[in-house]
């Protein structure tokens, strides 16, 4: 791809994430569904940061983060690009990963007036909405 990929990422200025974590997670999902497929190339710092009106170090800072973590890489002269998919965590990591989400979303729909049919459909919509870009399930063979 040549061309820069368009980013639609929102910057939610009451969210309790900081904003740099609100556009690692925003960039990641849009990997997870598909809309930054791998080759994809992200805005430069200052180009993201004039579309989101924020310091470009808070867009250096989630950029650093996203390299990190293995889902961009930075192309000498070129700029940073989606690399391909690849699961950097080992099974045991991602299961303490999976247990720990699955205890937070818990504790937070946990006094909600919806019964559990509900919440899994909820959730099943929300997985289905990734359009099966979520990865493998291991239990499946």
């Amino acid at each position: 791809m040549t061309g820069v990929t368009n980013l639609s990422i929102q910057i939610v200025t009451g969210d309790s994430r900081p904003i740099f974590k609100q556009i690692v997670d925003g960039i990641r999902m849009e990997v997870a569904k598909g809309s930054l497929p791998p080759g994809a190339k992200l805005p430069s710092v200052r180009g993201l940061a004039m579309q989101l009106m924020i310091n470009a170090n808070t867009v250096a800072k989630a950029y650093g983060e996203l390299t990190a973590l293995g889902l961009v890489e930075a192309r000498q002269g070129l700029g940073l690009f989606v690399t391909e998919p690849r699961q950097l965590l080992s099974d045991e990591e991602q299961q303490k990963r999976l247990d720990a989400a699955v205890g937070a979303f818990i504790n937070e729909v946990a006094y909600l007036s919806y019964d559990s049919e509900h919440i899994i459909k909820a959730v099943q919509d929300a997985l289905t909405s990734l359009g099966g870009k979520a990865g493998k399930n291991s239990d499946e063979g």
